[in-house]
Formats: C-alpha cells, sequence, structure tokens
C-alpha cells in the first residue's frame, strides 16, 4: 500500500471516528439529561409533540447516524446526511451561535470525509 493511500485510511478513519463520536455523545447524552437538550429544539416541533419525545426520536437518528458513520457503509452518503444535519442545527439554532458554532467546524468535517471518498 501507498504512503499517500495509507494516509488517506487513516485520515478517513479519524474522521469517521470523530463524527461517530458527535452523534453518539449527543444521544446518549440527550437520552440522560433531556433538560440540558431541550432548549435546541425548534419551537415548531416542540408545538406538534412533545420535547422529550422530540429528543428520543432525535437520539434515535443519532444513534442511527453515528453507527453508520462509523461503519463505513455508503460513506458519501453518511457524511452528506451528517453534514446537512449539523448544518440544520446550526440554522435552525442561530441565536444560539454561541454554543452551536463547533457544528460549523463539524459541518466541514463531514465534507471533507465526503470529498475523500470520492477522490
Amino acid at each position: 500500500m501507498s504512503k499517500h493511500i495509507q494516509n488517506v485510511s487513516i485520515v478517513t478513519w479519524l474522521l469517521r471516528i470523530g463524527l461517530a463520536f458527535v452523534f453518539l455523545y449527543a444521544c446518549v447524552s440527550s437520552l440522560e439529561h433531556p433538560l440540558e437538550w431541550v432548549g435546541f429544539l425548534p419551537s415548531f416541533l416542540t408545538k406538534v409533540m412533545a420535547a422529550t419525545t422530540t429528543l428520543k426520536i432525535f437520539a434515535g437518528y443519532e444513534l442511527l447516524l453515528g453507527i453508520w458513520v462509523l461503519s463505513g457503509k455508503f460513506l458519501r452518503y453518511s457524511s452528506v446526511v451528517c453534514a446537512l444535519t449539523l448544518a440544520g442545527i446550526v440554522i435552525l439554532n442561530f441565536g444560539q451561535l454561541i454554543t452551536t458554532f463547533r457544528d460549523v467546524g463539524l459541518v466541514f468535517m463531514a465534507l471533507a470525509l465526503y470529498a475523500i471518498d470520492r477522490a
């Protein structure tokens, strides 16, 4: 295996671990400490269903997304879904940019993973 291919494999693995950790941590934390997370839910969702129910559904989504990224299956698609999810979180919580500014970096991390997998 060439040095370049080996480096790309390492970078891809590190990006996958990083993104998966973000989604898996958010899943577990939102289930364990829902009151710390309900403020990030868009009001249009909490008008339709209870905030705790919405959190549980989104936690399930985050769990599946984290596992999907970690698995490496259809990586191009999972990285795009990660980028869109994180961008949505930033946009829907733009008033809380003091907290969600980190998600902007994660969007670009997911896009980098997409770009690497396309190369």
